[in-house]
């Protein structure tokens, strides 16, 4: 199936509502890879980081994922310093949960009172009085998760969050979330080679909620010989394929692959563009991949 005329490549593969007044091109853009090495520091090179964000948006993106502890702080202010005053119907979600103190270290923190103070940080760096979506990026094994989410829906009722979102949790945290605030999305890891969390995929479709699948090319390992295969066949790259078969996966998918690289970022938002046939689709629905971690 050809590309629409007049349609921007991030749109080609339709439209996803949040919370029932936002409505997003099912292809975004993370943006933890903008960030140095370890996820820490600046980027190696900011003015390539700066234009990936500016292309990524040119082609149709008007998702952006970021945290505040990518880099720390780093990935929100790129994104300020790129893209505000925000274009139109631009759409920033964030995240809180995660404190850093150096490269590849990561350490829980959602109590309430540090919830606050980093949405506090975030609306300053991303030059915003509300965010769109503000996600806890995880439990805390420390910390009650419903005192976690009532501080987020008192934030919400306060006009400073518009949506509150999840990311890595289960479903029984879904259901608890649920009951204390309207949830819009999760943020899971989940790609063609990781189906750990099918379904709570499922589940996020039967209930209208954005799944958005991070590490959605499994972490950039090597590709299942299938994906391979057609990749091949089509003479498109695996990345494209990856994500084409997520698009297809369900309607409530909204992959954000990220990159550094404006080559990588126009190649991976050209896969909204890509049509997989049925048969391919089935062919690809048979696999049953063995994960990534035990390749």
């Amino acid at each position: 199936m050809p590309p629409a005329p007049g349609v921007l490549p991030a749109a080609q593969a339709g439209t996803i509502t949040l919370g029932g007044d936002l409505t997003v091109n099912r292809m975004g853009f993370g943006t933890m890879r903008l960030t140095g090495k370890g996820i820490w520091g600046p980027p190696a090179d900011r003015r390539a980081a700066l234009a990936t964000l500016r292309r990524a948006v040119e082609l149709g993106v008007n998702f952006i994922d970021t945290a505040d502890s990518y880099g720390p702080e780093v990935s929100e202010e790129l994104v300020a310093e790129a893209l505000a005053p925000y274009p139109d119907g631009v759409v920033i979600a964030s995240k809180a949960g995660w404190v850093r103190f150096g490269p590849g270290v990561w350490q829980h923190n959602a109590s309430p009172a540090h919830l606050e103070e980093a949405l506090a940080g975030t609306l300053k760096r991303l030059r915003l009085e509300r965010i769109d979506v503000y996600q806890l990026h995880i439990p805390d094994p420390a910390v009650s998760f419903d005192a976690s989410m009532e501080t987020l829906a008192r934030l919400r009722a306060q006009g400073k969050i518009r949506h509150v979102a999840l990311s890595n949790v289960t479903l029984e945290h879904v259901e608890r979330a649920r009951r204390i605030v309207p949830i819009v999305s999760v943020q899971n890891r989940y790609s063609f080679s990781d189906r750990e969390w099918d379904y709570l995929v499922n589940y996020c479709e039967a209930h209208g909620i954005a799944f958005l699948p991070w590490g959605p090319l499994a972490q950039n390992r090597k590709a299942n010989d299938a994906i391979e295969k057609i990749a091949a066949g089509r003479h498109t790259s695996t990345a494209v394929v990856s994500l084409a078969w997520l698009l297809r996966r369900s309607p409530v998918m909204l992959p954000i692959p990220g990159t550094s690289s404006v080559r990588h970022v126009e190649e991976n938002i050209g896969a909204a563009a890509f049509h997989l046939t049925d048969a391919e689709v089935a062919e690809l629905n048979a696999v049953v991949p063995r994960p990534y971690w035990l390749r």
